[in-house]
Formats: C-alpha cells, sequence, structure tokens
C-alpha cells in the first residue's frame, strides 16, 4: 500500500470516527503537541501594515516532510474562505499533510484579509511567501526550482494571480529575499475562484478582495485571470466539482481553455458530484481520487523525483 492510500485510510478513519462519536458524548483532551513553526513574513512589519493586530501580521507555516522521504518540491498552500476568513486546517493542514506523504514540504501560508486589507496586500503576501521558500531553500532541504503554489477557492485566485502576476527578483536588493523571483514553478488549482470580469465570479471573493477599489473596473480585467494567462504562466493541475454551485466550474474551464491557447501545459478533472469546498474529500472514494490524478501529474513532471544532489 502506497503511504498516499496510507494517508487517505487514516483521514477517511478519523473523519468517520469524529462522525459516529456524536455530540452527546465527552470531547477527549487531546495531548499537547508542539505544531510546525509559525513565522512572520516581514518580522518587522508587513507592507502598509493598519497596525500590531493577529490580522496585520501575515504569516508561513512550515510543514517539512521526514528528511528519508524529502524529493526537494515544495508548495505554499492558500487556503480559501472568499478572503474574508481561512479554512486553516480543512484547506492548510492537512493539505500539507498529504504533500508531505508525497515528500513534498508544504508551507500554508496566512495572508490578510478583508474587512481590513485589500488588494494588492494578498499578492504581496503571496509573493513573499514563495520568495521566502526559495531564499531560505537550502535550510528546508527544497530545490529553488521546484517551488510551486496551491489554492482552494478564493486561495485558488490568490494562487492563480501570482501565477500571472508574479514579478522578477532584484538582484541588488538590500533584503536576500527581495533577491529571488516570486514565479511558482507549478500550480494546483481547486475549485478556484478565476474570473471578476464574467457571469460566472464568484461575487463575495470579488467584492472582498476589491473592496471600495477607485480603479474597480480596471481590477477587474486585471484580475480575471483567465485573461492574463501568457506563455510564462506556471504548468497548473485545477481539479472542480461540476454541481459547485458556490465557484462555478466555469472558472476553472475558463482558466483550462486559456493555458491551451498559450502552450501552457497542464490538466484538468472535472467531477460530476461534489459540491463546493470538498478540500481532499478522504472519505469518498472517488472525489478523493484528485490526491492520486495530482500525484501523477506531479510525477510524469519528474516533481517527486529525489534529486541527485539530496543523496549526497
Amino acid at each position: 500500500m502506497s503511504r498516499l492510500e496510507d494517508f487517505l485510510n487514516a483521514k477517511a478513519r478519523s473523519s468517520q470516527g469524529a462522525q459516529a462519536k456524536g455530540p452527546q458524548q465527552e470531547p477527549q483532551t487531546p495531548a499537547p503537541q508542539q505544531g510546525p513553526p509559525v513565522e512572520l513574513l516581514w518580522p518587522e512589519g508587513a507592507p502598509d501594515a493598519l497596525g500590531k493586530r493577529d490580522v496585520d501580521k501575515p504569516t508561513l507555516t512550515a510543514c517539512l516532510p521526514p528528511p528519508e522521504r524529502a524529493n526537494g518540491t515544495a508548495a505554499v498552500i492558500c487556503p480559501g474562505e472568499d478572503y474574508w476568513d481561512l479554512n486553516g486546517a480543512h484547506e492548510g493542514a492537512d493539505v500539507a499533510e498529504w504533500l508531505n506523504s508525497l515528500g513534498v514540504a508544504g508551507f500554508v501560508l496566512k495572508y490578510r484579509l478583508a474587512p481590513s486589507y485589500h488588494h494588492p496586500a494578498q499578492l504581496q503576501d503571496a509573493r513573499r511567501a514563495v520568495r521566502i521558500v526559495r531564499a531560505r531553500a537550502e535550510e528546508w532541504t527544497v530545490d529553488p526550482s521546484r517551488v510551486g503554489i496551491l489554492g482552494f477557492a478564493a486561495g485558488g485566485h490568490l494562487a492563480a494571480t501570482l501565477g500571472t502576476h508574479f514579478s522578477d527578483g532584484n538582484p541588488q536588493a538590500e533584503d536576500p529575499i527581495n533577491r529571488v523571483g516570486s514565479r511558482p514553478d507549478f500550480m494546483i488549482l481547486v475549485y478556484p475562484v478565476i474570473s471578476f470580469a464574467s457571469k460566472f465570479t464568484h461575487e463575495p471573493s470579488r467584492d472582498n478582495l476589491l473592496g471600495q477599489d477607485s480603479q474597480k473596473e480596471r481590477a477587474l480585467e486585471s484580475l480575471s485571470n483567465e485573461r492574463q494567462v501568457t506563455t510564462g504562466t506556471p504548468p497548473t493541475f485545477l481539479v472542480h466539482a461540476a454541481d459547485d454551485k458556490v465557484v462555478l466550474p466555469e472558472n476553472s474551464l475558463l482558466f483550462y481553455v486559456a493555458m491551451r491557447r498559450m502552450g501552457v501545459p497542464g490538466e484538468i478533472h472535472v467531477y460530476e458530484k461534489g459540491g463546493h469546498g470538498f478540500g481532499l474529500a478522504p472519505s469518498d472514494p472517488v472525489l478523493s481520487s484528485w490526491l492520486r490524478r495530482c500525484a501523477d501529474w506531479l510525477r510524469c513532471r519528474g516533481l517527486l523525483t529525489r534529486p541527485g544532489w539530496m543523496n549526497l
């Protein structure tokens, strides 16, 4: 049995156990555990920070696979929830655990949110996160040419925004983190919000991100990421459910068609049933197969193969 199958079976048992326990039973107090380290993206304060509250401090949580399993690939994880909140466990910690089962390092991003923050704060956070992982690749045993981004729903929009609005590094920058580029080497977009300027948009994500932007019409075009795909857009894996009534599947379809038009390699998987927000779907044997398909895609791109330098 593969490590991926072990992971899915363990998650399914955990989910079933939670359902079977029922509300009438006393919850068990778990033993205290030390979690992975959480680091500020900007220890001296984020750009245009409004204060020193927790919401003003974007963070990155490094979740690393065991050294003997690590393959040098990493992904920054962007949980979703319409730019107002974050599904931190469902689309964050659990996802990092799945990536670790593949030997991939997961870095969970807590980005700034509405109502305090609007565009471009979120994009600044995503750029910074990828740059941090790349700049500190040796410390985390990561290949700086194998740093991707993975996002769900609004987090998928943020990931796609970075993949179409990345910036090069400045070799002369005083901050060494700013010397490296922010382009992801690959993207995984799960029921992503993509379009802001079509009938398929997810209005809460759009409105929370833009707020009262005086240049809103221009921003709608710029942040409709299916209109921003270029030959430089990273290879992308997309997954959606056809019966998603919250973020319509046309969002993924539009992005994939744009990729095809520009010659960007990738895959798309649309499941007949699944709705919205299914995450890893560990208890659904059909829907959870997207994890296997994604692992196969990463494997075909050579991203699950341990590079020779790691064996030195």
